[in-house]
């Protein structure tokens, strides 16, 4: 998976747009950060992944998430995107999207896909 890919997937959710963080290509939702490449190009940068589930996902699979020390007290996960199914991304993308989308967009959404 590349950074491509993850643009390709998030462009199919309504509101997100491209933007910058640190010098580095990012992605928003509603003017919200929703995730970044990291310096390296192989890196993702999820936010909203609690403490316990970025544990388990680290314990799971340590070649594809881990965290540094920068990101240990924040609710982050790093993904090594060439190791990483495409679907895993996916859902926690769209997780941290929901988080941001205002909950009338949400409700119809929803009630569309009914």
């Amino acid at each position: 998976m590349t950074f491509d890919d993850v643009r390709a997937f998030a462009f199919k959710l309504p509101g997100v747009t491209d933007g910058t963080a640190y010098g580095y290509p990012c992605l928003k939702a509603h003017g919200k950060f929703l995730t970044r490449v990291w310096d390296d190009g192989d890196t993702l940068v999820c936010p909203g992944v609690s403490f316990d589930e970025r544990e388990m996902l680290i314990e799971a699979e340590p070649d594809t998430f881990y965290v540094t020390d920068h990101y240990k007290g924040y609710p982050y996960v790093l993904i090594r995107l060439s190791r990483v199914e495409a679907g895993t991304v996916e859902r926690l993308l769209e997780r941290r999207w929901r988080a941001t989308a205002p909950k009338t967009l949400l409700k119809a959404l929803d009630a569309a896909k009914a």
